[in-house]
């Protein structure tokens, strides 16, 4: 079994090794740009993790690994162009660097690119692959689209929100998971499985976020506090407030949509969510979902020892500081 260093060690160093054409250069540099930032790699990680965990070389799972890393990427681009981000891991993002028309063009050469990267896959599996990646693509570009509409609405429902969060962030980490199952070639089940460990974490992930948002440490979020409430953002707290507020604290909720008062803003929020102890309900459905995850990994007919790693990188994601 490989660690999770060891893993990223070698997707670094396979990302490193991928050239681009050289010409035009303003719309291939881009690429070579974001994808040296960095970050966690999570998802190339995790889908090399479920090759090892059904006792396969891992040099087989690299195309999809790095098919998944370039289109991760590819919608970060395209996401800070609809959000307006200045910055991406520290850096100027590709719009800011780039321009906004060869930013979008750059991100739809990057899906060209993870395409090509997964068409290298054995070609026993490489439909399957395809389908399981085309799949998880479209997820992610539905679950944007209504996280952009729910910003127009006022009646979004906690179901809706789950939903939004699943295909936006979840389904990515459970198609990389699977895809590494496919690859493995390990039967349908446990793909099955190893998918649907892989979204219920990433759902208990992002509400977790939150959770984070409200009532972490700064200093260990690594994100600005409270920037979810600056925004107005509908998160499961601000839902489940919503859902369970007096008709004059609903109507106070409200009022703080306008107030320009941010400190006042925050401060007011966040002790509506203490007097309807929102917190304890949001850490409830976030162990939910991370307790669905693990009674999938259980399933998985595999020695205890294998899953290990991957239970081990789960609880440590898990283990961020409030």
């Amino acid at each position: 079994m490989h660690s999770p260093t060891e893993l990223l060690t070698r997707i670094e160093q396979a990302i490193q090794a991928r050239t681009y054409p050289g010409h035009p250069a303003s719309l291939y540099d881009p690429i070579s740009y974001i994808m040296s930032l960095g970050g966690k790699r999570i998802r190339p990680t995790m889908l090399l993790m479920t090759v090892d965990l059904f006792d396969c070389d891992i040099q087989q799972g690299m195309e999809a690994a790095l098919a998944i890393e370039t289109f991760h990427n590819f919608t970060l681009i395209h996401d800070d162009i609809m959000d307006n981000a200045p910055l991406r891991r520290g850096k100027p993002t590709v719009h800011e660097k780039w321009g906004v028309n060869t930013a979008i063009l750059s991100g739809d050469v990057m899906m060209v690119e993870a395409n090509k990267h997964l068409t290298n896959v054995n070609s026993n599996v490489l439909k399957t692959a395809l389908d399981t990646f085309n799949s998880t693509a479209q997820g992610v570009c539905e679950g944007q689209q209504l996280d952009m509409e729910f910003e127009l609405r006022n009646d979004v429902s906690i179901k809706e929100y789950i939903n939004m969060i699943r295909l936006k962030t979840a389904v990515l980490l459970g198609g990389s998971m699977k895809l590494g199952a496919i690859v493995a070639e390990t039967s349908e089940l446990h793909a099955d499985l190893i998918y649907e460990f892989g979204e219920n974490l990433g759902i208990a992930f992002q509400l977790q976020d939150d959770i984070l948002d409200v009532y972490g440490d700064p200093e260990k979020f690594g994100k600005q506090i409270a920037g979810d409430i600056i925004a107005n953002k509908k998160t499961f707290l601000l839902l489940k407030l919503q859902e369970l507020s007096s008709e004059a604290d609903l109507k106070m909720l409200h009022e703080q949509f306008h107030n320009q008062d941010i400190k006042r803003k925050i401060q007011i929020i966040t002790d509506l969510y203490n007097i309807y102890q929102i917190r304890k309900l949001a850490i409830e459905e976030m162990k939910s979902y991370l307790n669905k995850a693990f009674d999938a990994l259980n399933k998985i007919n595999v020695s205890e020892a294998r899953k290990e790693q991957i239970r081990d990188l789960s609880n440590e994601l898990m283990n961020r500081e409030f």
